[in-house]
Parts: C-alpha cells; structure tokens; sequence
C-alpha cells in the first residue's frame, strides 16, 4: 500500500521524546497483549508508514478496525502527553481548574465551584491570561445568576466591571495580533519593501488597522502585540533603529513581568531572536554579543521545562545568531564548525522546523561556506534552496541565493555553466518580479565578464563597485544588500584577498557595511 509519511498518528508517535513513551508504558500498566499497545510498538519501530506491515504484524487486527483502534491510541497518546505538560503549561494548570469548578458545580456544591473559579482567576491574573480569565467570570456570572449563593455583596457589580474591563482588552488584544501577524505574513510574502509603492502599501495599512492605545491600563500581551507589530513594520521598511528601539521595549517587558519567562518562554525567545536582529543590521557587534549571551543562558537554565515548539524555537534562534555573529565579525571559516552542529540539529527538529526556517538556515551556511571560500560547499547548500517546494515563500531569499549560486560557479571559473545558468535566473527573478537594479548590474556584469581579457577584469570590477555604491544610496536598493555583502566581494576581487579578510578588517576598523 502506499507509504503515508504524514499520517497524523505515525508523527506523533515519531515526535515522543524517550520520556513521554515511558510514561506511556507505564500508564498503560505495561499491557503488552493489548492491541493498541501493539500498534504502538508497530508504529515506534517503523521508519514509514505502511498500513500492510501493519495488518501483517498483528493478526489481531481487522482491516475494518485499523482506523477505530489508530484513533483510540491517538487519544491516549495526546492524554499522556497532556498529564506531562500539566507540570510546564499554566494553561493547562487553569483549564483544569475550570474543568473542576464545573464539576463541583454539577454536584451543587456551588460555593466550592466558586472558590476554585477565584483561585484560577487569580492564577489567570497573574500570568496575564485575560482570555482564560474571561471564561472564568463568565462562569463565575452563570452560577451567581441561577443560583442565589450570598457569597459577596454587589457581587453582581463587581463582576458586570471585571467583565466589561475584560472585553475591552480582549477587543484591543485581537485587533492588535491581527495587525503583528498581518505585517509579519507581508514580510514572509514580499521581504523587505522593495519600492515607494510598496512601502506606501505597508504604511497605510499600518496607519488604518493601528487601534488607539493607552499603555497605563494595557495588558502584557497588549504591549507585546503592539511592539510586535511596530516591529515588523519597521523591519519591512528598513528603519533599523525604529526596529531596535521597538524590540527592545518587547524584551524590556520581560524584565517588568519577569514570570512571563516562566509562562511563556517562547515569546521571550522570541523577543531575542529580534533584538538580536536589530544588533545585527544596526552592526552593533557589543549589544549583540551580551544579548546572545542572555539567550544561550536561558536556553541552557530552562531547557528541561521546555515543550518541544519551545525547544525548537531555542535552537533556531541561537544557531541563527551564532552564525550571525560570524557574519559580523568576519570570522566565516571559524563559523563552519557549527554547521555540523546545526545539520544535527535541523534533523532533531525536523518535525517541527517550518519550510521558512530550513530556507533561511541553508541560505546562511552557504553564506558561510561562500564567506570562507569553499565554493563547492556553498554551491551544495544554495541547491538545496533551489531545489525546495516553497512557492512564493521568502520569494526575496531564493532570488539572491540563485545570485550568489552564479557568482560561486563564477568562482570556480566554471563559466560555461555560469551562462546557461543566466537565463534561467533572469527568468526566476522576472517571475516574482522581484529584479532590483543591484541584481540587474550583477547579472550584467556576470553575463559580459566571460568576455573580458584578463587585463581589464580588474577596471570592470571597480566599475561595478564605483555603480554599485552610487545605487546603495536608494533605500529601497539597500534590502539587496541586507541578504549579499557585495561590495566587499568586489573589494576582494580588486584587491586580490579572501572576502572574509575584507570584512573582518571592517570590522576591525569599525566601518559600516552598505
């Protein structure tokens, strides 16, 4: 039969950590002759999913049973893993207590019902969970309403204002995470704004979706959501102080509402992963290096309180940073010994990496590769992006690693390929219509230096610099230079020396990248 890779109970199983699959074992009392212990068993050992091997291995097993008895392991499996969440999930920790004040008040103990719903209220208070919250005073008003339970006087007062406050945060917290995951959906589609129009584009809907704000009586994850969506707005416009100074507020609200690291670790890393971003473009090597320090000490001081999302999340960002760090620093060939790491690491997680992710982290070893001078390796990494189903996704990353994917073949003077390969680039780039005019200068150069004597490669290099320098001064060329540090390659072409040299010397000196 046919092999099934995505079959929902295979990935789950496939994603338990030796931990969960214990506790699974010993929930089920170690019941080995049960069926769905076997198909446990069946699934855990196999490296794909096929039903026939299925049937084969357990005669105990109808075919008419398969999908009953695959849902009944389903459900289990997710009770387990919800049982080992309880202890890291405050969620859970507060839908639980929900779920026991309805019990209670099934029986008609209506007092202790209440008692639990204000004891998770408060809970909910805490960890600023304003919509569980909400479900909690509308359960705390359904019992005072058909119930007469003399508990508080003006009950009924207190709750109609805790809950007309609840709704009016809810409002604006729904508005503004429309707005954070709208902007951050344009940045995964288009990039960075890459013309007036565009950026027009991007002002205006921010400007017409912000709501009106009063930061004194907003909630966390009011302010998170609001300094998200600032965030990325300035990010696609490439106002990179504007992005620092917004990232900064979000990692800032950590330090105001220090158990949020607790209960939401992710969001934290998060934070970081932006921060650092900010360092990153503002070429703030000092700030940069104490916030990498911050995550890695998070990572390392919580990681066994982490869920799998969170663990995936720490690795990503770390990784990204170290290699940026690298890219900072100029330091490309000492940066590679993190790439077996990272491969390592990608298969680990692989369940859980996104597309997006892997993208960008085989766009970045083949900049390190490439930084380095390891062509071919660079060249592996960029065919692996060529070779990606992403469709439009990061449209902008997969233009410039087919740019730089010509200039590494460039390198190893395989020029013939380098020609054939032209059409094909002018054609992917004119497809998403995403041809800037430092990609138009590139190609051009690349497409007539097969001509050139080797007396006047040099001149043509300056040229192209002298060109490309001029064009770098229109802000909406700049973005080209955010994903290929160019100008320092030419500048390693004229000046006969490895490209990292060049950039580590900039650094060294302090002076700023186009």
């Amino acid at each position: 039969m046919a092999n099934h890779t995505d079959d929902s109970l295979f990935s789950l199983i496939k994603s338990l950590s030796k931990a969960e699959k214990r506790q699974f074992r010993l929930l089920t009392g170690q019941k080995n002759d049960t069926l769905f212990v076997q198909l446990f068993d069946i699934l855990d050992k196999s490296k794909s999913y096929h039903e026939s091997d299925i049937l084969e291995n357990i005669p105990g097993i109808k075919k008419k049973q398969l999908s009953n008895l695959k849902a009944h392991l389903y459900y289990h499996l997710l009770d387990t893993l919800r049982m080992l969440d309880r202890q890291k999930d405050i969620r859970i920790v507060l839908r639980d207590q929900v779920d026991y004040a309805q019990v209670l008040y099934n029986k008609g103990l209506y007092k202790q019902s209440l008692r639990m719903l204000a004891k998770a209220k408060l809970q909910a208070a805490e960890h600023q969970e304003i919509e569980l919250k909400m479900q909690i005073l509308e359960f705390e008003k359904l019992i005072e309403a058909r119930h007469i339970t003399r508990s508080i006087e003006n009950r009924a007062e207190q709750l109609s204002n805790e809950s007309r406050l609840c709704i009016q945060q809810l409002s604006n917290l729904s508005k503004l995470s429309n707005l954070a995951l709208n902007l951050y959906g344009m940045y995964l589609k288009l990039g960075h704004a890459r013309n007036e129009k565009e950026a027009m584009m991007v002002k205006g809907f921010f400007e017409n979706n912000l709501p009106e704000t009063n930061m004194k009586n907003m909630t966390f994850y009011e302010k998170v959501n609001l300094y998200q969506a600032y965030s990325w707005y300035s990010y696609i416009l490439q106002d990179f102080l504007m992005f620092y100074r917004y990232t900064q507020k979000w990692v800032d609200l950590f330090h105001e509402y220090p158990l949020q690291k607790q209960s939401d670790p992710a969001l934290y890393i998060k934070a970081l992963n932006n921060l650092l971003n900010a360092h990153f473009f503002n070429m703030n090597e000092e700030k940069f290096s104490n916030d990498l320090r911050e995550l890695e000490l998070f990572w390392k001081t919580n990681e066994g309180h982490f869920n799998e999302n969170t663990k995936t999340l720490a690795f990503v960002h770390t990784y990204t940073a170290k290699i940026n760090k690298h890219f900072l620093e100029g330091t490309f060939t000492e940066g590679l010994q993190i790439v077996p790491e990272a491969m390592d690491q990608i298969r680990i997680h692989q369940l859980q990496l996104d597309k997006h992710r892997v993208l960008v982290f085989y766009y970045k070893i083949a900049c390190l590769y490439f930084g380095s001078g390891d062509n071919e390796k660079a060249i592996e990494y960029l065919n692996k992006i060529i070779n990606l189903k992403v469709g439009n996704l990061r449209a902008d990353i997969q233009c410039f690693a087919r740019i730089l994917h010509l200039i590494a073949h460039y390198e190893l003077k395989n020029y013939s390929l380098t020609e054939y390969l032209l059409k094909s680039v002018y054609h992917f780039i004119a497809k998403h219509r995403d041809m800037s005019l430092v990609m138009e200068e590139i190609l051009k150069f690349l497409r007539n230096s097969n001509h050139l004597s080797a007396r006047d490669i040099r001149p043509a290099f300056l040229h192209l610099k002298e060109h490309l320098e001029i064009i770098a001064k229109n802000p909406y060329e700049r973005r080209s230079f955010l994903y290929l540090d160019i100008i320092s390659w030419l500048e390693s072409k004229i000046s006969r020396r490895p490209v990292q040299d060049v950039i580590r010397e900039k650094f060294l000196k302090k002076i700023p990248r186009i």
